[in-house]
């Protein structure tokens, strides 16, 4: 699979089935994020990966509701950062730009690896460092949620049945991007 082909497979996609996760495969998903570039290599970015039924079932206490169909994860990667770790250039701090490089990485090594793998917001960062034992120095970006591309859609709503189906329409070209300088077409939002 080369690069397009994994940016064009890529999908936050909610109904999951179960899959094995070996110690192979948290490597592979770990190593891709660490070829992430970042502000002086400084790798700001830290994975915990959840596996372990119990501790899945703990980690999961902190999803919003609405995120009742990630249940079926087989894994969740709790993402970290810390201001800390990375450069910090008069107001401008790239530990967020670096981490989400990294989580990049690791959602493209996903997709060839077979798996679904899809980053939220849906969570509460406290009772996920609480399930985690995460120092409080450290931001919990986001988490994702791992398990292999499933048919059923008995815990989504119709919302995200809708979305399971078909990939959310991407905005035009002249609203995403312009040529030599800002152009008023780019204030604009997806609709929701």
């Amino acid at each position: 699979m080369d690069v397009k082909d994994a940016l064009n497979a890529r999908r936050a996609y909610r109904a999951f089935d179960p899959v094995e996760i070996s110690d192979n495969i948290i490597k592979e998903l770990a190593d891709a994020a660490s070829l992430a570039p970042s502000c002086f290599n400084n790798q700001p970015a830290k994975l915990i990966f959840v596996k372990n039924k119990e501790q899945l079932e703990k980690t999961m206490t902190a999803l919003n509701k609405g995120n009742e169909w990630a249940y079926k994860d087989s894994m969740i990667i709790a993402v970290l950062a810390k201001k800390d770790f990375d450069c910090v250039i008069k107001d401008r701090l790239y530990y967020l730009f670096d981490t989400g490089i990294a989580v990049g990485n690791l959602l493209l090594r996903a997709v060839e690896l077979g798996l679904a793998a899809h980053p939220i917001a849906g969570y509460s960062p406290e009772k996920t460092k609480e399930a985690l034992s995460i120092p409080d120095e450290f931001e919990v970006v986001t988490l994702i949620n791992v398990g292999k591309k499933g048919n059923d859609m008995s815990a989504l709503s119709d919302w995200q049945k809708e979305q399971e189906n078909n990939r959310p329409a991407r905005l035009p070209a002249e609203n995403r991007y312009s040529i030599d300088r800002y152009d008023e077409k780019l204030n604009v939002r997806p609709a929701r």
